[in-house]
């Protein structure tokens, strides 16, 4: 009974998806940012904030490796 209401919402959902990506031509605020050069200081941001929340995770995978190993 599952599968079959997730066929059907799968169904509905997927033409609209579609549709969706015609509606916009073409990104406006990229082309402004990288015509301005500005496109650098964004990637350079969003990359410094991946890199905080990789290095993060790895402290904590350490310290929670350090405390099963203590038990």
């Amino acid at each position: 009974m599952k599968h079959k209401i997730l066929l059907l919402l799968a169904g509905l959902i997927i033409p609209f998806l579609g549709m969706a990506q015609e509606v916009e031509a073409e990104p406006q605020m990229a082309d402004t940012f990288r015509s301005e050069g500005k496109i650098y200081v964004v990637i350079a941001v969003i990359s410094i904030i991946f890199m905080c929340l990789i290095s993060y995770l790895v402290y904590i995978d350490i310290k929670l490796r350090k405390l099963e190993n203590k038990n």
